[in-house]
């Protein structure tokens, strides 16, 4: 399916979704937001989905919401800014948050607003050093939204989140990930080889034990200690009867690196 404002392909299982919009550093428009979900939607049913990579064109990774894209107002008038968000931004959300397979984010420039809890929302986030993440909501006098506020104080603390939320300062790549906002900043240089080693990481990886280890960490954040355990025991006796396990198996005892089908 062709879009306008995203890319989207599959290769080997992976699914990758790029925002093409790079002369307005890939800003969210009504459009783009609607064409995303309708990506993920063909991904979660892409047969033998193993994973879904994220990123953007051009110099930017997303730069928030395209203010651009709002018809302007008659003088005096206030504009609801909660429609956007219960109706757009939040299926968006909801369709990223409940993926089965594993979302990785790949942050090619700024992350900022909006653009900045997409790149949270997604299960993993690389970010190429020169990437910045940027909640500037207080410069303009509003919220942080589309579930920044939820995702900053688990990832970083509320002490962190605070000062991100208050003061609007820039992140960078490097400070993310000391923080443990992100997996891993890596020189610009490198970003195209590490897109392909994600790429082929998902492509050949037990899938049905990493979208089960997703469920699980997203399951610890309302789960009691015990419930976890179960929920852990429960998750490994049908990894247990899995091709996969056998196969992970064998190749430990033959010293070799095992080719793991999906299954």
């Amino acid at each position: 399916m062709s879009y306008e404002q995203i890319l989207y392909r599959v290769t080997e299982g992976v699914a990758r979704i790029t925002l093409n919009r790079p002369e307005r550093l890939n800003s969210l428009t009504d459009v783009m937001r609607a064409e995303i979900a309708d990506a993920l939607a063909q991904a979660g049913a892409e047969p033998g989905l193993r994973g879904v990579i994220l990123t953007g064109a051009g110099r930017g990774f997303c730069a928030g919401q395209d203010l651009a894209d709002r018809k302007p107002l008659p003088a005096g008038e206030r504009r609801d800014l909660s429609e956007g968000l219960r109706t757009s931004y939040r299926p968006l959300m909801e369709r990223l948050q409940s993926m089965p397979a594993p979302v990785v984010c790949v942050v090619n420039g700024v992350a900022a607003g909006a653009g900045m809890s997409l790149a949270l929302a997604c299960d993993v986030v690389f970010a190429a050093e020169s990437a910045k993440f940027v909640l500037a909501f207080s410069k303009i006098g509003l919220v942080p939204d589309m579930g920044a506020t939820w995702f900053l104080p688990r990832l970083l603390g509320e002490g962190r989140a605070m000062g991100l939320a208050l003061f609007g300062e820039p992140l960078t790549a490097r400070q993310a990930a000391e923080y443990g906002l992100i997996w891993r900043c890596v020189p610009d240089a490198d970003l195209p080889d590490t897109l392909a080693g994600i790429q082929a990481s998902l492509s050949q990886a037990p899938t049905l034990a990493l979208n089960a280890a997703k469920q699980a960490l997203r399951a610890s954040r309302a789960n009691t200690l015990m419930q976890q355990f179960d929920l852990e025991a429960d998750l490994q006796r049908a990894m247990g009867y899995t091709d996969d396990y056998l196969e992970g198996m064998k190749a430990f005892a033959e010293k070799r690196a095992a080719r793991f089908a999906g299954r």
